[in-house]
């Protein structure tokens, strides 16, 4: 409800002076949202007073208020109920205001109040820890705003698709459990979309182990996907590693990556590879390389490079894993290189 039109209007005096007692930099609002300046109402002390009430100090809520100039606009009110929703998983409020300097947006964003407490209610009862859950209120905000019935027909539909792949009753809670932890956001996903693209999968001959095996590599990037796409990167990797249907499968087991990323994508990860001079059997021998950014496969084949590595004549495993990983492959190179040729003990010469 507030208005964006700048041209007629003066900023708020009042807002100003209250902003400026509390040394907010009003350079960086004008910048970012000068329309909050302009507003007729505001609650700069109040929102303020919560804030220290919480035990934020006056250089946090001053940056607090910087990087998100439109929580001055909210009533108190509406902040005390954020405050107590929160609470349901925060350990303590300096852990709470913690969060609030570093995720503002996401704190007051309050129009989904009443979806947000049902959603955190139901995320605890289904098993996911506070911290779990304090993390998605940070980064995928988004989730709680859906109506909690959306949510539970998403989960319900996962818990299915997973008995009905021969997953076991024992096993189906962790499964969900750490399937949401690793990707929240396919509850953003229909249920319908979810459906259509195991059925996608079943389709192209993977078996109910297979699919079950992917869903968990995937880490859920499945459900944001659709079956178009897949087929075209699918199709895509068939004609460029010259392999049949049942190779390709393989090749998908291998390296989900060639199931979620699009063609474009595919095509300018293969390309900087090629242009290193490694050839497409050794991609085809250990496709999980083309899980890495252009940018990264470059500056790992440099590295190994100056050790001496040719990356050509070598195996792409080296190039692989993540930033931990490569730089323990790295210092086993560095160490084998600079380990010498003979070892001799020499003898200890002990004086008395």
């Amino acid at each position: 409800s507030y208005t964006t039109d700048t041209k007629s209007r003066e900023e708020n005096k009042k807002t100003l002076e209250n902003l400026y007692s509390l040394s907010v930099d009003i350079t960086k609002i004008r910048r970012l949202k000068e329309w909050v300046l302009l507003q007729d109402v505001a609650y700069v002390k109040e929102i303020a007073g919560i804030l220290q009430e919480m035990g934020a100090d006056e250089t946090t809520v001053a940056n607090i208020i910087e990087r998100c100039p439109e929580a001055i606009l909210h009533t108190p009110a509406e902040i005390n109920t954020q405050r107590a929703l929160w609470q349901l998983v925060c350990q303590n409020e300096k852990q709470l205001i913690k969060l609030i300097e570093q995720f503002p947006e996401s704190f007051f964003t309050t129009e989904y109040q009443q979806n947000q407490k049902a959603n955190i209610l139901f995320f605890q009862e289904l098993g996911l820890k506070n911290n779990i859950i304090t993390r998605f209120l940070t980064s995928a905000p988004n989730i709680f705003y859906n109506p909690v019935e959306k949510n539970k027909n998403v989960i319900e539909t996962l818990q299915r698709n997973y008995l009905n792949l021969g997953g076991s009753e024992a096993n189906m809670k962790v499964w969900i459990l750490k399937l949401l932890s690793q990707n929240p956001f396919i509850l953003l996903n229909t249920s319908n979309a979810i459906q259509e693209n195991l059925e996608f999968l079943q389709k192209n001959d993977f078996t109910d182990q297979e699919v079950l095996q992917l869903l968990s590599k995937l880490k859920g990037f499945i459900f944001q996907l659709n079956s178009t796409t897949m087929q075209e990167s699918m199709l895509f990797s068939k004609d460029i590693f010259k392999c049949s249907h049942q190779e390709l499968k393989q090749l998908v087991l291998k390296c989900p990556a060639l199931l979620y990323y699009s063609v474009p994508v595919l095509e300018e990860r293969l390309e900087g590879l090629l242009k290193e001079g490694v050839s497409i059997a050794q991609i085809r021998e250990t496709p999980m390389v083309l899980e890495l950014t252009t940018q990264i496969l470059q500056y790992r084949i440099k590295k190994l490079s100056a050790l001496g590595y040719d990356i050509k004549s070598g195996n792409l495993e080296s190039l692989n894993g993540t930033k931990k990983d490569f730089e323990v492959t790295y210092g086993k190179i560095q160490s084998k290189k600079e380990r010498p040729i003979f070892n001799p003990v020499a003898p200890l010469h002990i004086e008395d």
